[in-house]
């Protein structure tokens, strides 16, 4: 069967937001296109799995529609093909077949339809029953089972999605969607391993989850092995698709504030993981300090932050929920930890002082959706090589990265120059630095990269050989002003 291109893909699923384009909000696109995208997805899957167990059967019906032959549930009228039967009443039978299948299906699709409740399907006087038809028939053009694309076609175009709709919206799409490349980065760092189990506590969409699934390339030994905790609700549903979308399976997505109310527990404390990745919202305010400064589960053992900014909130979570033997932990936060005094300046030195800190980078500027703050990435290790004891690499990656005229971006080989910078874990002259800890103490234990990078030293220049090129050049400007004005006199262009 001829797979369909990923442009092709992008058109058909844009398309679906055109036609919704008048009575839906652009920023509202994502809880109409996204949930339909995946009813039609999870229909199609079913009908594939039918087919094959019907060739393996000899053409049995009955035998092709036992559970055992499908990933989901879908009951009697809740498949696509029966809300494309409809001529009335459209939206409301889109919303009977989603909670059908939700039903159906509670341990692994429950709420991931009903979450956007921001769409109202059966409001005729946004959603007349020509536009749901229409918006059906165009869904319906194409199919989007496992042979028609394989995951990561199908997963590139929802992350597509995702990105359009972050655009659209223009508002917090930084939290909404973390730069692919970023998390190709962190993800190739960390190294997860096939059996080791993988922990975001601010999944987003999933996007670092099915990037360590993708870097392990062996679906089966992520089974049970993917967990990720996200506080939105919709957004939580959005990350459940997204794995399911790109083959994962048997993860765990689960809702709920992270910081106040960890999901993820064993035995009455955290439980601990061997990669642990996060690009949790920057200097969150509002995150519940109170509770955090008597944490029963001894998430402040470096301090409790203020109420004002979470980022070592986060961090301590994070570094409580590695695995004492093996665990890593790579996380992206506001560059002002390495450098903020205060409280914080005290957290630093004793973050310092475990030794985990194995690198920081320095990211470039404009790299994240739509926000102008300046990011970093600290990695850390409970098992650090002998060589790396005692000693912190930091990198300055601020000029690696491709110029877009939207946006700075950091293409593959930007990522391959940070990479070989953490790897290599050496000194080069305007780019890293490996420093120790008293290197650090003897800096009152800032962290801030440009403090110890080594830079080359200019060549100055004296005030006056400034002031006589200045002098040249605007002399030159005035000149060519004039050879400029007599041309447009000569040709009849104005009037002396």
């Amino acid at each position: 069967m001829e797979q369909t291109t990923r442009d092709q893909l992008f058109l058909y699923l844009y398309e679906a937001c055109n036609i919704l384009h008048g009575p839906i909000n652009a920023d509202e696109y994502k809880s109409y296109v996204i949930p339909i995208l995946f009813f039609k997805r999870i229909s199609d899957v079913y009908d594939e799995e039918t087919q094959i167990a019907m060739e393996e059967s000899g053409n049995d019906a009955e035998y092709a529609a036992l559970p055992d032959n499908h990933r989901f549930i879908i009951p009697d009228g809740c498949h696509w093909n029966d809300v494309r039967e409809q001529t009335t009443n459209i939206g409301l039978a889109i919303v009977n077949a989603m909670t059908g299948i939700e039903r159906a299906n509670p341990d692994t699709l429950s709420g991931v339809f009903s979450s956007f409740d921001d769409a109202n399907w059966t409001d005729k006087s946004k959603l007349s029953d020509e536009r749901l038809k229409d918006l059906v028939e165009h869904m319906s053009s194409r199919k989007v089972g496992n042979k028609n694309y394989p995951n990561d076609v199908m997963g590139d175009s929802y992350e597509y999605l995702l990105k359009k709709f972050a655009d659209l919206a223009k508002k917090n799409a930084g939290e909404f969607y973390t730069p692919r490349s970023i998390v190709k980065l962190l993800v190739r760092i960390l190294a997860p391993k096939a059996g080791e189990t993988v922990y975001d506590p601010a999944c987003g969409t999933g996007g670092m989850l099915i990037e360590a699934i993708h870097h392990i390339n062996n679906d089966t030994s992520t089974y049970g092995k993917i967990y990720g905790q996200e506080n939105n609700l919709a957004t939580s549903a959005i990350a459940r698709m997204n794995l399911f979308l790109h083959g994962g399976r048997d993860f765990k997505i689960v809702q709920g504030d992270t910081l106040r109310s960890p999901r993820f527990l064993y035995r009455g404390e955290l439980q601990t993981f061997d990669c642990v990745i996060a690009n949790p919202p920057f200097s969150l305010e509002n995150w519940g300090a109170d509770a955090f400064l008597t944490d029963i589960y001894g998430r402040n053992m470096f301090g409790c932050p203020t109420d004002s900014n979470g980022d070592f909130a986060w961090l301590q979570h994070m570094i409580k929920s590695m695995d004492p033997k093996n665990g890593r932990c790579a996380v992206i936060l506001s560059q002002g930890v390495l450098f903020r005094g205060g409280k914080e300046a005290e957290m630093r030195r004793k973050l310092v002082e475990t030794d985990k800190l194995e690198a920081i980078i320095n990211l470039a500027s404009g790299v994240f959706y739509r926000t102008g703050v300046n990011a970093c990435a600290l990695i850390l290790n409970n098992n650090k090589p002998e060589s790396h004891r005692g000693k912190i690499v930091l990198v300055d990656a601020s000029n690696i990265y491709t110029a877009k005229r939207a946006q700075n971006v950091m293409e593959d080989k930007d990522i391959d120059a940070v990479y070989e910078l953490y790897k290599n874990y050496t000194d080069v002259p305007e780019k890293s630095k490996v420093v120790t800890i008293q290197d650090i103490a003897d800096h009152d234990w800032t962290l801030a990269v440009n403090n110890y990078i080594e830079h080359k030293a200019v060549e100055s220049v004296s005030p006056a050989v400034v002031k006589q090129e200045f002098l040249q050049t605007l002399n030159e400007v005035k000149l060519s002003e004039q050879k400029f004005k007599q041309l447009l006199v000569d040709g009849g262009y104005i009037n002396e």
